[in-house]
């Protein structure tokens, strides 16, 4: 079925909800060919789902070439996602798979690289089965890039329209759906400069699998200190590893840990709710955020499992596209956890106090 033109297809605001049939349009979108699943279209908005697992937000007017290709969606195979992976990679890199994931790195180190990746899924799904999440499959093939250097790696990230500093090793786009980083030893990965690595990996693989398996959404706004909490928990070797560390000290995140206990005495009392309300600190004090987000993630998992979950639940289950504003941010934490923040508060400072 051809269309002729965008307004033919944007006459009207549409979302598509989650468990509603999806099909394949096909359409050229600024001079490249895209297929994907329409999300939500109108007359100045169009969000669509490639088959790469990609999102592209873009206005009916820069696409041309409508047409329903699909009565169903379906996500391109492995092999055809390599083989486009490869196509934009070219020969500089080659590219790896295993159950999960399609990784792209230096040649040579398939061994490296593919199999931690793996491995880091297979950890995450555990943690949370053995909790009773219940978790889905990844409806695409995960990738990840891994680059030789610094210089290659912030030239693909800034050609994304990441906005990162250059300190930043790696990070995980939520609209590519891609893992991004580069090895420090230049390509030339060895087990020594494993830990530094590793750091990177287990952060930005935790966001992507949490993307993927349906414990955040990719489709509306998440609290960033909930998305940051879950991936500075799985730092910790007795979070990604608990089979061979198993100890509540394993599950440290030590260096979180310090970085709050140093700043504790700077944190305003009586700061929670505005925490819980929005992602502001995360601009204005990075260091406090990321270790106020792993301490509260931390302090909720460890003594209030089951309503940690709900809270996960709900935020990954929220209509598609919608804002979340401050208001509703704190009321649905406050409808699982109390409506007593100070005291909350108090408890979770306890809680952080006593840790040896």
């Amino acid at each position: 079925m051809r269309v002729c033109c965008a307004a033919a297809l944007c006459c009207i605001a549409v979302v598509v909800q989650a468990g509603e049939p999806r099909w394949t349009l096909d359409l050229n979108l600024r001079g490249k060919h895209v297929e994907g699943a329409p999300l939500i279209w109108s007359d100045h908005q169009v969000e669509l789902l490639g088959r790469d697992g990609r999102l592209w937000s873009f206005s009916p007017g820069e696409a041309s070439q409508f047409r329903k290709s699909s009565s169903s969606f379906h996500s391109y195979t492995a092999a055809e996602m390599r083989s486009r992976l490869a196509g934009e990679l070219g020969h500089a890199f080659e590219i790896s798979g295993t159950g999960h994931y399609l990784v792209a790195h230096a040649p040579g180190q398939r061994d490296y690289w593919s199999k931690r990746f793996e491995d880091l899924y297979r950890s995450f799904m555990h943690y949370f089965h053995v909790r009773g999440f219940e978790l889905h499959e990844p409806a695409f093939p995960l990738l990840a890039i891994v680059f030789r250097n610094q210089d290659d790696f912030l030239h693909y990230a800034h050609a994304e329209g990441a906005q990162i500093g250059s300190n930043v090793l790696g990070y995980y786009s939520p609209i590519s759906n891609r893992v991004s980083l580069f090895d420090v030893s230049g390509g030339n990965a060895n087990p020594r400069d494993w830990h530094e690595n590793a750091d990177t990996i287990i952060h930005e693989a935790t966001h992507q699998t949490a993307f993927n398996t349906g414990l955040h959404t990719r489709f509306g706004q998440m609290p960033r200190w909930l998305v940051e909490g879950l991936g500075t928990m799985f730092e910790a070797q007795g979070v990604w590893d608990s089979t061979h560390h198993s100890t509540r000290v394993a599950r440290y995140n030590l260096g979180r840990l310090q970085e709050f206990r140093r700043l504790v005495a700077q944190r305003p009392k009586g700061s929670l709710a505005e925490f819980l309300s929005g992602d502001e600190l995360f601009q204005t004090n990075v260091d406090r955020a990321y270790a106020e987000a792993w301490a509260l993630s931390f302090y909720l998992v460890e003594t209030r499992p089951k309503k940690y979950a709900e809270l996960l639940a709900r935020t990954a289950n929220r209509p598609d596209f919608q804002p979340y504003d401050a208001r509703q941010r704190v009321a649905d934490f406050t409808e699982i956890f109390g409506n007593d923040l100070r005291l909350l508060e108090a408890q979770f400072l306890r809680f952080m106090a006593e840790l040896e």
